[in-house]
């Protein structure tokens, strides 16, 4: 079985690790690779942070850049009150990107952490996804 994680570039693993703890209600396990890395637990998956420095070389010729970016690839975090999960995100440094969104299967917010990242903040309905499945 596979187990997914999450790996999370940061410039600066401090100031990750304050906006991620506080943001998300995460806390810090363990350093590791002499204090490079933070392993934050308290979510359902593991998630790692791991200080780059912007400008280093990310992959092929493509180099690191904090500035507010898009990638198909991003977090999405199930809570159980959206408003308060909001308001602790912002309170982190969080950027709202947009109006709380209501659909069938719940409610959803856009956000940018303050390392050029997006996430989203959702809020299942009762019957979450499965809404929008096709019988």
């Amino acid at each position: 079985m596979a187990r997914i994680i999450v790996d999370i570039d940061v410039p600066d693993l401090a100031s990750g690790c304050a906006f991620y703890c506080a943001a998300l209600d995460l806390q810090v396990a363990r350093y590791l690779f002499d204090r490079s890395v933070a392993e934050l637990v308290g979510a359902n998956a593991t998630i790692y942070l791991l200080e780059e420095a912007a400008g280093t070389i990310a992959a092929a010729a493509h180099r690191r850049d904090y500035a507010r970016h898009w990638t198909p690839v991003h977090l999405d975090v199930a809570v159980d009150d959206l408003d308060a999960a909001l308001a602790r995100a912002v309170a982190a440094g969080a950027t709202v990107e947009g109006n709380i969104d209501d659909a069938s299967w719940g409610r959803i917010v856009r956000l940018a952490d303050p390392f050029g990242h997006g996430l989203c903040l959702i809020q299942f309905s009762a019957e979450g996804y499965d809404t929008v499945v096709a019988g």
